[in-house]
């Protein structure tokens, strides 16, 4: 009896350890030819390609899910202000590109005809040379003033100084010319602490005082839907709030020639800003004239009359085409003040201006006798 109930417990056991072999076959094999599991539902496209759900590992806590990865901006690291942890994904087509909102910005980059725009080959301008200044004696001055005026493009004889034309050069505005001057004619820019060129600027501060802060913009593709991330550079002020500029001049009478010089000494750019909430005239830089010649000669200032008979920059100066307000003089000034600073009324200024380059011009006429 006792063999009989061994032997079916043996049995028993048996088929129950086969049973498990088996059950672990055939899971063995499932589990082999089962594929591996995957979401059959696609994460949601992001609008830089980048993968969903990315992470990224900070000091502070053990993941942090990275809003800015899966958008394509870089993350910083709080604990860390500066450090970039994440970057922009390869798939991301960033490009640099200056403000282009204004017609005309600054530093905005020139564009090079594959054609020519005229009828008639330009070559002359391009070999232009200004001419050498009359050599004056010191001996030979027996009469000379410092004189500074200022120059308002808004009138209709300056409006040729807030021209915003397109030329081969660039830009027509006086005062992108000063730029592309500093930029590309290696003249040098001036501290606006001093108009006696103490200070010399470098180009990059220059361009500093022009551009703003950074700005990024994500502007898709109506065709491919493909995102692009440009990063704009906004200007501080408007080209166009730059329609002031001050010149710094020199009266000598030479004795030898018999006959009045006008020596322009400096050019400095005046911008409106805002400040406060109040717009205040802010001089950017001085730039020396006699540098600045060789650059003036190679653009021609707009004619609304004649296309073709336009003149340079450099004889503008020269000739004097141009209107201004004295708003300084060494003449009866033994305190060295503003006009402004003298005389509160402006109308009285605007007349007491006239009234100095009155006396210089009856400085001239009161030597000759007729």
């Amino acid at each position: 009896m006792k063999k009989l109930l061994l032997y079916g417990s043996l049995c028993i056991i048996g088929m129950n350890a086969m049973n498990v072999q088996a059950q672990s076959k055939y899971k063995n094999k499932a589990a082999t030819n089962k594929p591996a599991a995957t979401n059959t539902q696609p994460a949601k496209a992001n609008a830089n390609n980048a993968p969903a759900n990315t992470r990224t590992k900070t000091g502070g806590s053990k993941y942090l899910n990275s809003n800015a990865a899966t958008s394509g901006a870089a993350a910083t690291d709080t604990t860390k202000p500066g450090t970039v942890i994440s970057s922009v994904p390869a798939s991301t087509a960033v490009s640099v590109r200056y403000d282009t909102t204004i017609p005309g910005g600054f530093d905005t980059k020139q564009e090079v005809s594959l054609r020519s725009n005229y009828a008639v080959d330009r070559n002359l301008i391009k070999e232009r040379k200004p001419l050498e200044y009359d050599y004056i004696r010191e001996d030979d001055q027996v009469w000379s003033e410092f004189v500074w005026e200022e120059i308002d493009g808004r009138e209709k004889i300056n409006q040729s100084f807030i021209y915003p034309g397109k030329d081969d050069n660039g830009d027509q505005r006086f005062f992108s010319i000063l730029l592309n001057a500093i930029k590309n004619d290696s003249v040098v820019a001036f501290s606006p602490e001093s108009d006696q060129f103490k200070t010399p600027l470098t180009a990059e501060q220059v361009s500093n005082l022009t551009t703003g802060s950074l700005d990024t913009v994500d502007v898709a593709d109506p065709v491919s839907g493909v995102i692009e991330r440009v990063i704009t550079k906004k200007p501080k002020f408007s080209p166009d709030s730059v329609y002031t500029f001050r010149i710094k001049e020199q009266w000598i009478f030479d004795k030898e020639a018999s006959r009045m010089y006008c020596r322009i000494i400096g050019i400095a750019p005046i911008a409106k800003q805002v400040v406060a909430g109040k717009s205040q005239p802010r001089t950017l830089f001085w730039v020396y004239y006699p540098d600045l010649r060789k650059s003036l000669v190679k653009f021609e200032v707009y004619n609304p009359k004649n296309f073709a008979g336009r003149m340079s920059w450099e004889e503008l100066f020269e000739g004097r085409f141009f209107s201004g307000y004295v708003i300084k003089t060494t003449m009866n000034n033994p305190g060295d003040k503003y006009l402004n600073g003298i005389i509160k009324d402006p109308l009285m200024r605007l007349l007491e201006g006239q009234n100095i380059k009155e006396k210089i011009f009856n400085y001239e006429q009161d030597l000759w006798n007729y």
